[in-house]
This record gives C-alpha cells, sequence and structure tokens, in this order.
C-alpha cells in the first residue's frame, strides 16, 4: 500500500508514529501471539537507529517476528544463518567477474550478499567467527560493507535483530562485551504463558499463515527515526539516566552502595546515549514527544543487562544483571532532581 507522508511539525509526525506503530502491532499480532513487551521494544531499537540482540531458547519465533515486522512496515527481510564456516563475502557479496556480450571485455561487478536488506535477522550471531563478526559490525554501525577496498552503501532503513540461544556454547567464540556493547537493546524472550501457548498450537496446526499487510513504508519509518534524533529530551530525565549510568560504576565516587561488593565493571557513555535515545523512542512510540523517567526505567533492564557485568562474588550469589538493574534503579531516586554538573557548556 501507499503509505501517507508524515507530517513536518513534531506533534503531528508524534502521533502520525504511534498510530503506524498501532498498525503495524496490529499486522504483528496476526502472526505473534503475546509478546507485547518484546515487541515494543524491538520496534523501539529501529525507531531510536540502534540494533537488537535477541536471546531465547529456539522455537519461541524470533524469524516469525523479523519477518512480520519487515512485512507489516513495508520493508526488505533477509533471515542469516550465521554458522561457523560462514565467510565475509558469504555475507557482504563479493566483486565477480562480468563479460560484456557486446563487446567481450571483462570487468568486475559487485554482486550484494544477503545483508543487503532493510531487516536483517542474524540468526545464531554467537556463533559467528571473528571476521565475519567484523563484516557484520561494520554494517551495522558504518551502514555499508567494503569489498575490493570500494564501500557499498546499505538500504535505509537498515536494522539487525540478531539472535542467539546461549545453549550451546562450547564451539562458540561468544561475544566480547565491547561487541555486546554495540547493541542498543538486549532483548530476552521468555516462554509463552499457558493460554497463549495454547493459542499458538490452535493456530499452528491449523495449516494457514494470515497474510500480513504492508501498514507503513521505508520513507515512513525513516522520518520516524529522525523524528526520534530531534525530540527534546529535559534536563531532569537526562540527568536520570545520567545518574543511574554513574552509579553502575564501581570505585567511583558516584557509585551505589551495592556496586562495589557485585559489579564488575558498569555501563560507559554509550549506556547513557542508549538509555536517552531508547527513552525518547519509547516516548514517541506511545504518542509523546518529550521521553520522562517512567520511559527511561522502562527500558533500564533492555539496555543496561548487557553493559553492566557481575563479578565472581555476583556468581557465585546468583545475582543476574537483571537483578542489579533492579538494584540500581532502587538506589537512584527518580526525583527529577539531577541537574548538570558544572562545568557543562550552556550549550552542551
Amino acid at each position: 500500500m501507499n503509505a501517507e507522508s508524515v507530517p513536518q511539525d513534531d506533534p503531528a509526525a508524534v502521533e502520525s508514529c504511534r498510530q503506524a506503530c498501532l498498525r503495524i502491532n496490529g499486522e504483528i499480532g496476526k502472526a505473534i501471539v503475546g509478546q507485547e513487551k518484546v515487541i515494543e521494544q524491538v520496534l523501539v531499537a529501529m525507531l531510536a537507529g540502534g540494533h537488537a540482540l535477541l536471546e531465547g531458547v529456539p522455537g519461541l519465533g524470533k524469524t516469525l517476528l523479523g519477518r512480520s515486522l519487515a512485512e507489516a512496515g513495508g520493508l526488505s527481510f533477509h533471515r542469516i544463518q550465521l554458522t561457523p564456516d560462514l565467510l565475509p563475502s558469504d555475507l557482504t557479496g563479493a566483486e565477480i567477474i562480468q563479460e560484456d556480450v557486446e563487446t567481450g571485455r571483462r570487468r568486475l561487478q559487485f554482486a550484494s550478499g544477503p545483508v543487503f536488506a532493510n531487516v536483517i535477522l542474524a540468526d545464531e550471531f554467537d556463533r559467528t567467527p571473528p571476521k565475519t563478526r567484523a563484516a557484520m559490525l561494520e554494517a551495522m554501525y558504518q551502514r555499508q560493507v567494503s569489498a575490493g577496498g570500494t564501500p557499498h552503501r546499505l538500504p535505509e532503513p537498515f536494522f539487525v535483530l540478531a539472535a542467539q540461544n546461549r545453549l550451546e556454547q562450547e564451539d562458540a567464540p561468544g561475544l566480547s562485551q565491547a561487541q555486546l556493547d554495540r547493541f542498543l537493546l538486549y532483548i530476552r524472550l521468555d516462554y509463552p504463558s499457558d493460554a497463549e501457548e495454547w493459542q499458538i498450537a490452535r493456530r499452528g496446526s491449523g495449516g494457514r499463515r494470515e497474510r500480513i499487510e504492508a501498514v507503513a513504508s521505508g520513507d515512513q519509518m525513516r522520518a520516524f527515526q529522525e523524528l526520534v534524533q530531534r525530540a527534546p529530551v529535559s534536563d531532569p530525565v537526562l540527568g536520570y539516566a545520567w545518574a543511574l549510568v554513574r552509579a553502575s560504576r564501581p570505585g567511583k565516587a558516584e557509585a551505589a552502595e551495592f556496586v562495589d561488593r557485585w559489579v564488575q565493571w558498569g555501563a560507559g557513555p554509550r549506556g547513557l546515549l542508549a538509555l536517552v535515545m531508547a527513552a525518547k523512542a519509547r516516548a514517541i512510540v506511545h504518542g509523546r514527544l518529550q521521553a520522562a523517567i517512567a520511559d527511561v526505567q522502562a527500558v533500564a533492564k533492555p539496555v543496561l543487562r548487557h553493559r553492566i557485568a557481575g563479578n565472581h562474588a555476583a556468581e557465585a550469589n546468583a545475582v543476574s544483571s537483571d537483578a542489579l538493574v533492579d538494584m540500581l534503579m532502587e538506589a537512584v531516586p527518580p526525583d527529577g532532581t539531577y541537574q548538570k554538573p558544572s562545568g557543562v557548556d550552556e550549550n552542551g
């Protein structure tokens, strides 16, 4: 379908984004039962211009979620199985020799790989060999791939939903902390409820899949990403996110009381940027131009669970990363009193 253009004034554009997200949710609901929070977090990651790491046991619908999101958003979709023997060129494409039928001359021409799509479901991301993973990370953060020394731009919008199950780690190189930090959100997909699983079985045994309609377009999704980028953020909201991140770092004066005992390292500046951007995107998804402290709290776990690492004592006492984020939010009051520190430029 031809989606209507996004209004230029921000309040109208916010409402247009909210309506589009409601329509996309409705279409995804034709394929995915439940998982409303996961779907919202995936939309937040896309609209914030980042990428998401999705963790869950096999069979929970990760590929179906990525495909349904692309179909509803009017976007192209590729699923890439990241096996341990995958070469970078298998992902990005390569230069091949082409012969001109008229002149007989041969020349190199770039043949694009499966990474050239708006939405990529990168399955078993944690099993990818280092060189191929480096090529994927270049695609994610430079929005381009390189072949023969020549950069090739990827389509916009470009969103990677990387999946891992973490059940088979023996032969997997695993993700380093620096690589994990590159994902805006780390989303955990849990088992469905009893009623949801019954409905999944009823739908799946029916032998037919409802057709998902395109209720948005690539141009619209790109405009919504630009809207999130320019959305303002107040000092109290920025201050709360800033205080959360600084309180997560062991050995620092601002560290929460429990941090030196349980935390090996805390979130860096990218974590603060991720908190702010994800909070802004969530606010716009809900029809508000400005993020509130509640938006920061709503995205704190998927933003921080892979950026705050427990130490050996935390592992020995089964203190999870989610528990550490909960403790952090209990330790940092959301009272809106945090202001710019001294020495900050008024335009900063």
